[in-house]
């Protein structure tokens, strides 16, 4: 099994010391970074993007506790996967779109025969 590494340009321990010495700078960096990404995104799903950071942001903001926070957005996450329209319901949709374009379509036309 191929072993996985942290991205060699995010240093936890780094961003821990900031938030925990200057919460301002830390905001500042956090929202840098999170622009950055979204604005290396295509185009088209940027605006989604954004949308949906500031709901995490909402989240983190109205938890009465970070561990709160993370309980609510990974909720969120679950729900984006296993919920009504989540992605298990459109693999399921799209499986059995799938399956009734490969069923086969009676078009013959029945004739009686006389007896």
């Amino acid at each position: 099994m191929p072993e996985l590494h942290a991205s060699p340009s995010f240093d936890f321990d780094s961003w821990a010391t900031l938030a925990r010495n200057n919460p301002q700078a830390f905001e500042t960096k956090r929202n840098d970074v999170l622009e950055k990404a979204i604005q290396q995104a295509p185009a088209q799903r940027r605006q989604r993007l954004r949308c949906l950071q500031w709901k995490l942001d909402q989240v983190r903001h109205t938890a009465p506790t970070p561990m709160a926070a993370t309980l609510r957005m990974q909720q969120l996450m679950w729900d984006s996967v296993t919920g009504e329209s989540g992605l298990l319901a459109r693999l399921q949709w799209l499986h059995e779109a799938e399956y009734s374009a490969k069923k086969p379509v009676n078009t013959a036309k029945i004739i009686k025969f006389p007896q």
